[in-house]
């Protein structure tokens, strides 16, 4: 099956939401309890424009928005909200289980990389799980690189994990030296 990179729609959020739950409930993903309630409150926290949804082709109608069926999203948040670091983003990536190890999450980070560089961003960084060992390898695989370890940077509330401290392996992708 196909996949296409379009920009996510308030439409795909309930899809986009449902991901966002399966990477939760992995233990490995996020320190998120859960994913935000609606689009709006999902939209706020990230980067106009640089929202995007790996969409199956063969569910795409080009004259309609539904039906798209998700099986993937990236998406850029702001690092921070100083003018300084205007050009410093955060990618998250998110694979659905069902399409996990077919090549989508190489063809989705990708786009995200071509959408900051042309909005001008300089940096691109993720903060990964080091048992996320799938993530780590994709992130490398398109130039990102461990930049260092933040140990114990928070402890897990939900799941078997509950209760212990993470480290959080932090990932940075120059665009300009």
């Amino acid at each position: 099956m196909d996949t296409v990179i379009l920009p996510m729609l308030p439409t795909d959020y309930p899809a986009v939401a449902r991901i966002y739950q399966q990477g939760i409930e992995s233990g490995h993903a996020t320190f998120e309890l859960k994913p935000p309630v609606n689009w709006e409150a999902w939209s706020k926290t990230k980067f106009a424009g640089c929202n995007l949804a790996a969409v199956q082709t063969e569910a795409i109608n080009l004259h309609s928005d539904l039906g798209r069926s998700v099986i993937g999203w990236a998406a850029i948040s702001p690092f921070s909200s100083r003018r300084v670091y205007a050009g410093v983003g955060e990618v998250s990536i998110y694979i659905a289980k069902e399409a996990r190890g077919q090549g989508v999450g190489s063809q989705l980070l990708q786009a995200p990389i071509e959408v900051a560089t042309r909005a001008g961003f300089w940096t691109l960084q993720a903060g990964i799980f080091p048992e996320n060992e799938a993530s780590v390898r994709l992130h490398c695989k398109h130039g990102f690189r461990i930049v260092g370890v933040r140990e114990k940077l928070g402890r897990m509330e939900l799941g078997p994990l509950a209760g212990q401290w993470r480290d959080v392996l932090l990932l940075e992708r120059r665009n300009h030296e």
